[in-house]
């Protein structure tokens, strides 16, 4: 899954959205590149729930084709 988050501007915000995706899929695969504000997701949980966490913490996210 690939997503972009506007919100995100810096290292910190990186491993704050890493850290959500993991808390809810320890096993999760993520790439980001802060610069671009893309994060690459490689995960089995459900993509509206991830979306849903990452919005709760401060990160909408928008999924790209």
């Amino acid at each position: 899954m690939k997503l972009r988050i506007d919100a995100m501007t810096c290292g910190g915000c990186a491993r704050s959205v890493t850290a959500s995706i993991k808390d809810l899929d320890p096993n999760a695969t993520v790439n980001i590149d802060v610069a671009s504000k893309i994060v690459e997701v490689d995960s089995t949980a459900e993509q509206q729930k991830l979306l849903e966490v990452l919005a709760e913490d401060g990160f909408p996210a928008v999924q790209l084709a």
